[in-house]
C-alpha cells in the first residue's frame, strides 16, 4: 500500500475511495424511478378530470375547445375554456400523492413523465418533471411553437402578442398535433429501474404507448383505483386514488431500496 501511494495516480485514487464512505449514501446509490402521471394524479386537489362521470368532455366537446381546427373556428370559446382551466389551477393546491412522489427524491432519482397541464407536480417539490401535454400557466406563439412564455396570471387576452408580434394561444398540445416531449420521455423509460404508473387510464395515445419501453426486468407498480390495461409481467397494482396509493407505493419500494 505505501508503494501505491507514492505514486501520483494511486495517490488519488487512494484519497477518492477513502472519501466515499462520506459521501451520502444518496448521492453514489440512487436508482432511477421514472413516474408516469395522469389525470387521476390531480384529482384530489380539485382538478376536473375529462372522461370520470361529471368530467369536463360531459360538458364540452372536444373538438370544440382542443384541437387546432376549434381555435380558427372558435377561438373566443378556446380561450375561456383554458381560461377557466387556469384560475381554477391557481386555486389547487397539490395533494398528498404530489408530496408522497417529491418525497420519493431523498431516495431514488425520480423523473415524473405527466400527462398533466397543471404545475402541481413542481410546487409539491419535484424537480424533474417532463409535461407531454403541455403546460397551462405557458403561453406560446400562434406562429412560432418555440416562442413560449410564462403567462401573468389567469387570463390570456386577445391582443396578447409575442414578441413577433403574433397572438399567443394556450401552451397545450391539442388533439391532432403531435407530442415533441415524447422524443424526451421514450430514453427516460428506456433507463428506468423502475417503473410507476399513477392516475392514469392509460388510453390516451402516444403517452399510454411509453410502457412498452419498459425493460422486461424492471419493476413496475400501477397506483390506480380501477386497474389500467398494463399486461407487462412484474406489475403490481395498488388498486387506490393518488394519495393513499402514492402512501402505500413508498412502503413497497423501500423493500427495493
Amino acid at each position: 500500500m505505501l508503494n501505491c501511494i507514492r505514486s501520483e495516480g494511486c495517490l488519488l485514487s487512494f484519497f477518492f475511495l477513502n472519501a466515499l464512505p462520506l459521501m451520502p449514501k444518496s448521492e453514489i446509490m440512487k436508482r432511477k424511478l421514472v413516474v408516469l402521471s395522469g389525470a387521476g394524479m390531480s384529482q384530489e386537489s380539485g382538478i376536473r378530470t375529462f372522461r370520470d362521470m361529471g368530467g369536463l368532455w360531459e360538458e364540452y366537446d372536444v373538438a370544440e375547445v382542443a384541437t387546432p381546427e376549434a381555435w380558427e373556428r372558435n377561438p373566443e370559446l378556446v380561450m375561456k375554456f383554458y381560461n377557466d382551466r387556469r384560475k381554477q389551477l391557481y386555486e389547487c393546491k397539490p395533494n398528498a400523492g404530489h408530496l408522497g412522489l417529491a418525497e420519493l427524491e431523498q431516495d431514488f432519482d425520480v423523473q415524473i413523465i405527466t400527462q398533466n397541464v397543471d404545475d402541481l407536480h413542481e410546487r409539491a417539490g419535484s424537480t424533474n418533471v417532463l409535461h407531454l401535454h403541455g403546460e397551462l400557466k405557458k403561453v406560446r406563439s400562434t406562429r412560432f411553437p418555440d416562442l413560449i412564455y410564462d403567462l401573468e396570471g389567469w387570463e390570456l387576452k386577445f391582443g396578447d402578442l409575442c414578441e413577433k408580434g403574433h397572438q399567443l394561444r394556450p401552451h397545450i398540445v391539442w388533439f391532432g398535433e403531435m407530442v415533441p416531449a415524447m422524443d424526451e420521455a421514450v430514453p427516460m423509460v428506456e433507463q428506468a429501474d423502475i417503473f410507476v404508473v399513477v392516475g392514469t387510464s392509460l388510453n390516451v395515445y402516444p403517452a399510454a404507448g411509453l410502457v412498452h419501453y419498459i425493460r422486461d426486468d424492471v419493476p413496475i407498480f400501477v397506483v390506480d383505483p380501477e386497474r389500467p390495461p398494463v399486461y407487462l409481467k412484474d406489475v403490481t397494482f395498488i388498486e387506490e386514488k393518488a394519495g393513499r396509493g402514492v402512501s402505500m407505493l413508498k412502503e413497497k419500494l423501500k423493500k427495493l431500496t
